[in-house]
């Protein structure tokens, strides 16, 4: 009777051990599962932070370019203003003589 009692204890002891073993798998096996789920929510909160550096870096640079632009667009209008101004006070005298000279002519 001793000798069944020690195999059944023996065999207790292996079917332990096996279930046992069968935890520790499962445990590694949902430890590995969570290391990588870690790993790949790691890598897009990267990916996103990067993302969203390289847009605000290129809206920085978009707006350095534009106010480049407008001041560049605001000296070309006011050069052509310039332009105008001069070029009418070239010609306003000559204009207004022609002007008198057609109303003074035309209403006699």
């Amino acid at each position: 009777m001793d000798s069944l009692r020690g195999q059944g204890g023996i065999q207790m002891l292996l079917t332990a051990e096996q279930e046992a073993g069968w935890i520790v798998s499962a445990a590694r096996t949902a430890k590995l599962a969570r290391m990588k789920q870690a790993k790949d929510e790691a890598e897009k909160e990267m990916e996103e932070y990067r993302s969203r550096l390289e847009e605000e870096y290129q809206t920085q640079i978009s707006g350095t370019e534009q106010e480049a632009a407008a001041k560049r667009l605001e000296e070309e209008t006011d050069g052509r203003i310039q332009n105008l101004k001069e070029s009418s006070s070239k010609v306003s005298k000559e204009i207004v003589k022609m002007l008198i000279k057609y109303v003074t002519t035309t209403g006699a």
